[in-house]
């Protein structure tokens, strides 16, 4: 028998679908199958992308869906596909829905068929595009009445984009609220209108005020206005802006700004500055490459160009513009459109950008190509998927031990895998940055001026992400790569630093003095990456104006005799305990557990280099290995780092 609720569904006009957590259908009402096109059975089971646009569009509705779980609400009115290939338009509605333990089960999408709405929408919007086209035909200038008294009739489009007034701030106002105070004060208004009333036109070039109190250099025409019976009515004003003409000066030093700002706010590769209607006036390398248009064929275009016909239709670019200008900048991750028509997956952040005055100049743009990684993330997403399924059968072949290690194995290596492309991606980019800053500073380095510094400071921020992933990267293999486990010598180990850190140890004029060591059960890498962080930590943080002096030493001690803060994650009947001790600046020990935190760090990156990883990679390796780390110091007094080892190191 059938709910109240389900009857509901049944009945209801408006297409119902419900979703599992990864979007797809699990539920359809009938007018689902009547608005689709699609039967139930074709529905069922199906992602909801099948009713989107775009081929294989699983990237945006993943998108779309995650918005919904994030925001417990996504909404919007979007272009979707019937089982005909014919489009409608639809009000959509995704929630995330819960069960009565309110756990997320999945999500619950509507769809409203508002074609018909739509469709005059965008008659109307055609005919305003229209009236628009017409307006910017005489968009430099500036038209509207006066009275016989100078007050403010009438205000066209053109008015409001020259001085700034809004058509219900302006009418009434008398016209010299467009004139200088030195104007006022000489009755300039007054005289113009004499004077067209007396040889019936008044015409002059001279600075005008604008509503955010910037001047501008304009070109007017007043001319008076008789009726029939030659009575004067009124005056007609025509005011045109000639500020680039006049201040060239002032435009060469807006540029300049904009050069600053949009430096400041680099962070990848498409760059390019729009001027306040969204209109493209700078174009880079980075902007050509990822979207394929030349300087030539792209200045003066509207940056509207980039979107898709149904962002365009839902005025995507323009609310884009209105957001960056409201809040002071815009970012999301979209579809955009290459010139070859291709579309990419793309980050974008538009900041607006302002002068010396606080008036808005434009907007700086920025736009990253994440194609590939969006990708990579489906190609993961389904990896896992097809792995899902297949321990699904395994459970049901009385194998699954077998079975499961042979997994395990596998996701091992696909994360290494993964980890070494990471790696590459991520390296890359910065790569280009250092590259594209040395031709920067070799070709144009003269014009950049003292823009110079800040290339360099955006030079070294890649040289340190450089080095941080390198580090991340290394922190994350040291668990998941197989230890090599030998009789390894610590001495050798020791030895083999001390050549690495050769050059560093000259430069210092530390002195290093080395016990004899014991051999030890472990991997030979490892250990060297252990006591190369150490000693370079020590050379690191060493006092100024006091020659490094540095001791390395070792011991069996027996589990009684540990440290009563030294609890070993394996259990060991003895345990070699290495120091390495140095008369560095030392550290207060309060501080001791924040110390081997991955990116915690006592001292400023700029006193003194690094990552703020490297502690966190040595206690991760003694921890590996089922020991235990601590350290010693005192400000001032040098630290003595402490490595507890088990005398039988496995990982049972």
């Amino acid at each position: 028998m059938f709910t109240d609720s389900h009857l509901l569904l049944q009945s209801i006009s408006e297409a119902i679908f419900m979703l599992d957590k990864g979007g797809y259908i699990t539920y359809a009402n009938p007018a689902a199958t009547v608005i689709t096109g699609y039967s139930a059975t074709e529905l069922l089971t199906k992602h909801l992308s099948l009713l989107y646009t775009h081929q294989d569009d699983m990237i945006k509705a993943d998108y779309e869906l995650g918005l919904a779980f994030k925001n417990g609400r996504f909404s919007a009115q979007v272009l979707k596909t019937k089982k005909d290939a014919t489009t409608f338009w639809a009000d959509m509605i995704v929630s995330p829905v819960y069960d009565q333990q309110n756990t997320w089960t999945g999500y619950s999408c509507i769809l409203h068929d508002i074609s018909k709405k739509k469709k005059h929408e965008l008659e109307l919007r055609k005919n305003e595009e229209n009236y628009r086209l017409m307006v910017e035909g005489i968009k430099d200038y500036s038209i509207f009445l006066l009275d016989t008294t100078g007050h403010i009739l009438t205000w066209n489009d053109g008015a409001k984009r020259l001085v700034g007034y809004f058509s219900d701030e302006i009418i009434g106002k008398h016209f010299s609220i467009f004139y200088t105070a030195q104007d006022l004060q000489n009755k300039k208004p007054e005289q113009e209108l004499a004077i067209a009333i007396e040889t019936g036109r008044y015409e002059e070039e001279g600075w005008r005020v604008k509503k955010n109190g910037s001047a501008f250099w304009a070109t007017i025409v007043l001319t008076p206005l008789y009726n029939k019976r030659n009575r004067l009515i009124g005056f007609s004003k025509i005011t045109r802006d000639l500020t680039e003409r006049k201040q060239s000066e002032d435009t060469l030093h807006e540029s300049e700004e904009r050069y600053r700002s949009l430096v400041e706010q680099v962070s990848d590769y498409g760059i390019f500055m729009l001027d306040e209607n969204g209109k493209i006036i700078s174009w880079n390398k980075g902007a050509k490459r990822i979207k394929g248009y030349t300087e030539e064929e792209i200045i003066g275009k509207n940056f509207a160009i980039f979107y898709s016909e149904e962002d365009n239709l839902n005025g995507k670019p323009p609310y884009e513009l209105k957001i960056a200008r409201a809040e002071g900048k815009y970012e999301e991750e979209g579809w955009r459109v290459r010139k070859d028509g291709s579309q990419f997956w793309a980050n974008v952040v538009i900041t607006a950008v302002y002068n010396t005055n606080g008036t808005l100049i434009g907007f700086s743009k920025v736009t990253r190509d994440l194609t590939e990684r969006k990708l990579g993330e489906k190609s993961l997403k389904e990896s896992h998927e097809r792995y899902r399924l297949l321990a699904d059968q395994l459970t049901t072949m009385n194998e699954a031990l077998s079975y499961t290690n042979q997994e395990l194995q596998r996701s091992n290596e696909s994360l290494q895998q993964f980890a070494y492309i990471a790696s590459h991606d991520l390296q890359e980019p910065l790569r280009k940055v250092q590259s594209f800053g040395d031709i920067l500073k070799s070709q144009y380095g003269v014009q950049l001026g003292e823009g110079i510094d800040y290339l360099e400071r955006m030079q070294s921020a890649a040289n340190r992400m450089s080095v941080l992933i390198r580090d991340l990267l290394l922190y994350a293999r040291i668990t998941t790569r197989p230890k090599a486990l030998s009789q390894v010598s610590l001495s050798e180990v020791v030895e083999s630093v001390m050549s690495d850190l050769e050059v560093l140890i000259a430069e210092t004029g530390a002195q290093v003095a080395i016990d004899p060591l014991p051999m030890v059960r472990g991997d030979k890498s490892q250990l060297g990456q252990l006591v190369q962080n150490l000693l370079s930590n020590a050379l690191k943080f060493r006092r100024q104006g006091v020659i490094p002096v540095i001791c390395i030493r070792a011991k069996w001690v027996s589990a009684a005799d540990l440290p009563p803060s030294i609890k070993p994650a394996h259990k060991a009947d003895t345990f070699l305990c290495m120091e390495v001790v140095d008369n560095g600046i030392g550290f207060e020990e309060k501080y001791l557990d924040r110390m081997f935190q991955i990116f915690q760090r006592l001292h400023g990156k700029n006193q003194y280099g690094g990552t703020g990883i490297g502690l966190a990679i040595c206690e991760k390796i003694v921890l590996d290995y089922g020991g235990a780390m601590t350290a010693y110091s005192q400000p001032g007094q040098g630290a003595t780092f402490c490595v507890y080892l088990p005398g039988s190191v496995n990982n049972g």
